[in-house]
C-alpha cells in the first residue's frame, strides 16, 4: 500500500477528529436540557460524533503497517455505512421536528431543513466512494483522495454542529 505520502494527513486527522468529538460531547453535557428538548438535536450530535469516529477509525486503519489496501477500503466502507445510518436517522428526526414545528405554527425555512439534512449525509458519501475504490482494487491515490474529501466535509459539519450545540441552541 502506498500510504507514506498520506501519513501526516491521517495522523493529524485522527487527533483532530478525536478532539472535536470530545468537544461535541462536552457541549452536549453543558446544554443537555436544551438539546433533549429539540427532537433532532441528539441525533444531529450523534451524527457528528459517528462521522468523527469514522475519521479516527479510517485514519488509524491507514496507519497500520503492511495492511492490504482492500482491507482499509473494507474498514472504511463498513464504518461509513454505520455513520450513514446515523445520518439517515438524524434526517428522519429533522423532518419530524420540522413537521411538528409547522403544525404548531412555527415554520422553519425549507432551505435550513434541506441544508441540515444534506450535510449529514453528503459528508459520509466520499468515504463510501473511497472505500469502494480501495476494495475493488482501484487506484489507491484516487480512493484516498475521496476519503480526504470526506475528512474535510466531516470537519466542516462537525464544527458547525459544535457551534450549534454550544451557542445557537441557547438563543
Amino acid at each position: 500500500m502506498h500510504l507514506e505520502a498520506w501519513h501526516d494527513l491521517f495522523v493529524a486527522s485522527a487527533g483532530a477528529a478525536a478532539a472535536l468529538a470530545g468537544l461535541i460531547i462536552v457541549a452536549m453535557s453543558v446544554n443537555i436540557k436544551e438539546i433533549i428538548a429539540i427532537r433532532s438535536m441528539p441525533a444531529r450530535a450523534g451524527t457528528s460524533i459517528a462521522a468523527l469516529v469514522l475519521i479516527v477509525v479510517v485514519s488509524i486503519g491507514a496507519l497500520i503497517p503492511v495492511q492490504a489496501t482492500w482491507m482499509l477500503g473494507l474498514e472504511t466502507l463498513v464504518f461509513a455505512l454505520v455513520a450513514l445510518a446515523f445520518a439517515a436517522d438524524a434526517t428522519v428526526r429533522l423532518v419530524q421536528d420540522a413537521r411538528e414545528s409547522a403544525a404548531a405554527g412555527q415554520r422553519r425555512p425549507l432551505s435550513n431543513i434541506i441544508a441540515n439534512a444534506s450535510l449529514s449525509v453528503i459528508q459520509v458519501i466520499p468515504f463510501v466512494v473511497g472505500g469502494v475504490i480501495l476494495v475493488v482494487g482501484g487506484q489507491t491515490s484516487v480512493g484516498l483522495s475521496w476519503i480526504a474529501a470526506g475528512i474535510l466535509l466531516v470537519f466542516i459539519g462537525a464544527v458547525v454542529n459544535a457551534w450549534v450545540l454550544l451557542v445557537e441552541i441557547l438563543r
